[in-house]
């Protein structure tokens, strides 16, 4: 019994080293020196050097003079600890609730306006750092006039931070809430708030 045991054992040491400690510090590395910005989290700083986000995880923005981004169902909402969908199916009442009341809120702020979809659906992590331009220029008047800004000069903004599709094909065109938030302020500042 000895004999057969113990291959079976050296085999699972074996693989939990290289699947469990090798591979995953390889990849690490590797990443690292290829996409160091991403693989740190795509922090990004102020001029004095202090975080104020980062650019591959959403974050909550509920002032008048930013840009929102699209719900989430991570915790209570853009909590990176709890990162996940609400797992609810699209005949789930909650949902439908919500959604129905989100969109509410949004033909009240723009009557006559069409919804994206992103506008009212969390994203499978909840923290999704974009938007589509859709739901971006469905903001721009409140953000505009929230910032005593012109809607042309929040307009060129949005089009300055809009990226296309991966490759040219891949997904759909997105603006980074984060970075276009920053722009924002950077452009005009209206003071306290997030």
């Amino acid at each position: 019994m000895l004999n057969t045991l113990r291959p079976a054992v050296v085999m699972v040491i074996l693989f939990t080293a290289l699947t469990g400690l090798a591979y995953p510090l390889a990849v690490t590395g590797i990443a690292g020196l290829v996409f160091p910005a991403a693989a740190g989290g795509g922090l990004v700083r102020d001029a004095g050097g202090r975080i104020v986000g980062a650019a591959l995880i959403g974050q909550a923005f509920a002032a008048p003079q930013y840009f929102h981004p699209r719900p989430s169902a991570a915790g209570t909402g853009y909590d990176a600890s709890n990162s996940a969908g609400s797992n609810m199916g699209p005949l789930n009442p909650k949902l439908a609730e919500r959604m129905a009341s989100d969109a509410a809120a949004l033909r009240k702020a723009a009557p006559g306006a069409e919804i994206p979809a992103d506008a009212v659906a969390a994203s499978g992590s909840g923290l999704d750092p974009e938007i589509s331009p859709q739901f971006a220029a469905l903001q721009t008047p409140r953000v505009a006039a929230a910032r005593a800004m012109s809607t042309s000069a929040v307009r060129a903004l949005v089009l300055a931070h809009t990226k296309g599709r991966l490759f040219g094909f891949m997904g759909q065109p997105r603006v980074n809430v984060l970075m276009l938030n920053l722009a924002l302020d950077a452009a005009s500042h209206p003071g306290p708030g997030r």
